[in-house]
């Protein structure tokens, strides 16, 4: 924890096991409690439960892992400073992120980086993308008109230590990377980051119908170039 946010908390153990009998919702409510106190102990504990995601989360925004750590840095001190105010109307979590994406969104316009509004996107307007590639399937089969010119490629079938490699999650890395900045926003908040839609649509302040399509878009994207890449193994 760096010197500026730690000198703000002074340690006070926790009741952990106070802690462990209690509802999620107890749960919250203590460690909101904790933090209120200056617990440090709790704090750190949170650093340690959402840093790495807020930091992968503000790179979205930003041009650089340093700048993305200085804007998380800027976010932990706006949770000290806000939590005596946090009025509980999202979840501790839903707060915090709202936080970092506002101060994310805030420099990556000064370092003049294409923001992703995903507020602003329409599904009942926004132009429709095929899945795959219509070029996949044969309208003019006899048989099954529509279906598949060729079967899909099992992915399981490929040795687990591939699925595992470096090579492909750096190339799954760069299929997200490409993708438009609102479905990139998206997908790594629900597949990456392992977020509910509801806490998506919380965060980003989107329609559960622009986030479903947004992220349908995406896999679609990311898969077919998962394909290509299988494709060319």
């Amino acid at each position: 924890m760096s010197t500026t946010v730690s000198r703000d908390f002074r340690h006070q153990r926790p009741n952990l096991s106070r802690s462990k009998s209690l509802s999620p919702a107890n749960n919250e409510s203590e460690l909101i409690a904790q933090l209120r106190r200056k617990d440090e102990t709790a704090f750190t504990g949170l650093i340690a439960a959402h840093h790495c995601s807020l930091l992968r989360v503000a790179r979205l925004y930003v041009n650089c892992t340093e700048v993305a750590e200085e804007v998380v840095q800027d976010t932990w001190l706006g949770v000290i400073k806000g939590i005596d105010t946090f009025e509980g109307r999202s979840t501790l979590k839903t707060w915090i992120f709202q936080i970092l994406i506002n101060r994310a969104r805030t420099r990556g316009e000064r370092e003049d980086r294409s923001i992703p509004f995903s507020a602003f996107f329409d599904a009942q307007t926004a132009p429709a993308e095929p899945p795959v590639d219509p070029s996949q399937f044969n309208e003019h089969d006899p048989e099954w008109p529509g279906g598949w010119v060729t079967q899909p490629r099992n992915w399981g079938a490929n040795p687990e230590q591939v699925l595992l490699a470096s090579e492909l999650r750096a190339h799954t890395q760069a299929a997200i990377d490409a993708l438009p900045p609102s479905q990139r926003e998206v997908i790594t908040l629900r597949d990456v980051q392992g977020w509910t839609s509801e806490e998506v649509c919380n965060v980003l302040g989107v329609s559960e119908t622009n986030q479903r399509v947004l992220l349908h878009r995406a896999r679609s994207k990311v898969r077919q170039a998962l394909d290509q890449y299988f494709e060319a193994r």
